[in-house]
């Protein structure tokens, strides 16, 4: 049989006519244009259909469930009001059944806290340095044998763990403080409505047993608020503030990939104006109250109407998790318990 390849004149072999190695160059430049313009339009419609330019259809890590088992006889939702830090979030925990409730003898418990931006604590902007040295003794005495505190800040993660004051925290309760370095992120995969594979912050998920979300009550321009949802935000490297333009979706894909066993919402001191970042102590308001809780749905949807004083029909990404089956967003509807300390 004769070698097709050995052709002199191209289309010899086909019932097609013969063209020009000139015609054929065309042609050749026009498939590649059209395979090109076919990349980018197909990158527009994953956009259209809620997805990113940028994710590869590739297989990443995914994250085990921190959840514990719920309890018939005590609170996932605890509601606690005072002056201080220390005994309102210990009151809260207290009313969930304890610490020990959440962290056995020997547990590596990552406390993950919002410190995206260099602000100092009374600015509100950040997860303030009594909240996390609160958390952190009720975590160590509990009987965890090491705590990790890590998050991959918008700013200098150096300058904003010194200026949020959480740097000295970890000092001074040997806590293991992680900078986000490149090599601790891995991609991770979920079937997100936006979230489908994306690089991740996962060293301090290689050795820990317990996650607990530490997360400010801030307001937010894009998406009305931060709180403990949009806590995870941090958790993501690359290019994320592509996110922005599809922000409800993201922030209600993050109760899909981050299954923690606990969050708390600070809202002693809350941000009401200029979030995320910040910047004038006239915008922080003093709100006395700390929310805890193992569904986040509830425990945002509590801080937004409550804390933030807000209508909670234009806070989207609540009302998507709540219909994704992701948590409860008629917070008073969870088995709750509230106390003034």
């Amino acid at each position: 049989m004769k070698d097709h390849s050995e052709n002199a004149s191209f289309g010899e072999t086909s019932s097609e006519p013969a063209i020009s190695r000139r015609e054929f160059l065309l042609r050749v430049g026009a498939t590649t244009a059209l395979i090109a313009g076919g990349v980018v339009g197909g990158a527009a419609l994953w956009q259209k259909d809620h997805f990113i330019p940028g994710f590869e259809e590739q297989q990443g890590l995914t994250l085990p469930s921190y959840r514990i088992e719920a309890s018939k006889v005590l609170p996932s939702l605890a509601i606690a009001h005072g002056t201080e830090h220390s005994p309102v979030i210990r009151a809260a925990i207290d009313a969930l059944g304890g610490m020990e409730r959440f962290v056995k003898k020997g547990d590596i418990v990552l406390i993950k806290p919002n410190v995206g931006f260099d602000r100092s604590p009374a600015l509100a902007a950040t997860t303030h340095p009594d909240a996390l040295r609160a958390v952190a003794r009720l975590v160590l005495e509990a009987g965890a044998s090491k705590v990790l505190v890590a998050d991959n800040p918008i700013n200098s993660p150096a300058g904003c763990f010194l200026k949020s004051g959480l740097q000295a925290v970890a000092s001074e309760l040997n806590l293991s403080l992680l900078y986000p370095e490149a090599n601790f992120f891995s991609p991770l995969q979920i079937e997100g409505e936006i979230l489908r594979n994306w690089t991740f912050f996962h060293e301090p998920f290689k050795k820990a047993t317990k996650v607990i979300g530490l997360a400010p009550c801030k307001d937010h321009n894009l998406c009305h608020a931060s709180m403990t949802m949009k806590n995870w935000y941090g958790l993501l490297g690359g290019q994320r503030n592509q996110f922005h333009q599809h922000i409800h979706s993201i922030v209600s894909d993050f109760a899909l990939m981050m299954k923690p066993t606990l969050v708390i919402l600070d809202g002693m001191n809350v941000l009401m104006r200029n979030g995320p970042t910040g910047g004038r102590l006239s915008d922080v308001k003093s709100m006395g109250t700390v929310v805890a809780g193992i569904d986040m749905v509830a425990v945002d949807s509590y801080g937004y109407t409550r804390l933030m004083e807000r209508d909670l029909d234009e806070l989207t990404y609540i009302h998507k998790a709540h219909e994704r089956g992701l948590g409860n967003k008629n917070w008073q509807d969870v088995f709750h318990k509230e106390i003034q300390v």
